[in-house]
């Protein structure tokens, strides 16, 4: 089931964790995509850094990714997640270069694509990686991380 998901900036996992009931607000710094699975997303995100390809994974080659996202705060039956994006995809990020982001971009509509077709969430995709990647750059400069809430 695809949520609504906003990535944010904290300064530590309990102040992210402590977003789980209202989500982060504007008390931080966030951007929001519809229509996505964030677990997915960040999994993608993550293994496009570290075995970069313009082609989209198979799904099962997606789902065997390690490490998975982890949850700031235990999962309970309201459909609200709040995930931490690995250090190492954080820092990732925080140093892509445009050619990076743009491509990253299109490997992850192509593959969103071939799921949802229609029902493919509207968001500039690509746009939502840029801004992620700027919130990358400040968790790294702050000793802050990066994290996404979902519902």
């Amino acid at each position: 089931m695809a949520h609504d998901i906003v990535f944010f900036l904290a300064p530590h996992d309990e102040t992210a964790a402590a977003t789980r009931l209202q989500g982060p607000g504007e008390d931080f710094e966030s951007v929001t995509c519809r229509s996505i699975e964030p677990d997915s997303a960040i999994a993608e995100w993550d293994m496009y850094f570290e075995e970069p390809s313009a082609e989209a994974p198979a799904l099962e080659q997606l789902h065997a990714w390690r490490p998975w996202p982890e949850w700031v705060t235990a999962p309970l039956n309201d459909g609200v997640e709040v995930f931490a994006l690995p250090r190492r995809l954080t820092r990732a990020l925080a140093n892509a270069s445009s050619a990076e982001l743009e491509e990253l971009a299109g490997r992850w509509t192509a593959r969103l694509w071939s799921e949802d077709g229609d029902d493919m969430t509207e968001d500039d995709l690509l746009a939502v990686l840029q801004v992620v990647a700027r919130l990358a750059a400040s968790a790294v400069n702050t000793g802050g991380g990066l994290y996404s809430w979902s519902f």
